[in-house]
């Protein structure tokens, strides 16, 4: 990946985010292209995946910590306005209860031995 201060539509197709999630699936991506997906732009010194490392360092690069910040911490990012901090908040809400609803989905209380097992 390309850490050049310059707008990712001067990278090559392949390495741009959206490119690459179009043509080799999601899994493909990085956390950091993943998020600056969600971000749309940069600014005019930093690219959407340079802004995307520095929102990802302020939660320590562990997507957990990164949901339980406010947007107002979010904006802390010079980059990253209110639209953008509300943006990666909902996005992550959204991950948080997917992935709530895949762990509910998968287990099966029969009796108090799954319980047991679960806790």
């Amino acid at each position: 990946m390309q850490e050049q201060n310059y707008s990712i539509k001067q990278w090559a197709k392949d390495d741009r985010p959206r490119e690459k999630l179009r043509y080799k699936g999601s899994e493909h991506l990085s956390d950091s292209e993943l998020l600056a997906i969600l971000i749309r732009n940069g600014t005019h010194k930093r690219s959407a995946v340079d802004l995307a490392k520095e929102v990802l360092g302020i939660g320590r690069n562990n997507l957990a910590l990164l949901g339980k910040l406010s947007v107002k911490e979010l904006m802390q990012v010079k980059g990253i306005g209110e639209a953008k901090a509300i943006t990666i908040s909902a996005a992550l809400e959204l991950g948080r209860r997917r992935q709530a609803f895949i762990s509910l989905d998968k287990f099966q209380v029969k009796g108090s031995k799954d319980i047991a097992q679960y806790l």
